[in-house]
């Protein structure tokens, strides 16, 4: 019997594994304003969380995003795997 991993990438988080920060930040950025214009008016817990999230990126994306700056690039990096699952 053998077994056959399958994997369902369902956010841009995953699916951008391996591409520049500024991509993958970008990337997940627009996913989450079209989840946030997606939600209804009565889904307030998801929509303060999307907007909580998306006012934390607008923060930092300040600058070149390209190249930013260490502290930058890190910050970014943990909003990606925090923000994954929203």
């Amino acid at each position: 019997m053998s077994a056959v991993l399958q994997w369902k990438i369902e956010n841009t988080t995953d699916a951008t594994r391996g591409q520049p920060l500024a991509a993958r930040v970008l990337a997940r950025k627009v996913e989450l304003e079209d989840a946030l214009a997606d939600c209804s008016p009565h889904e307030r817990v998801q929509r303060t969380a999307i907007e909580t999230a998306l006012a934390a990126v607008y923060l930092l994306m300040t600058g070149d995003l390209a190249h930013p700056p260490d502290v930058i690039a890190r910050a970014l990096s943990d909003w990606l795997e925090r923000n994954k699952h929203l």
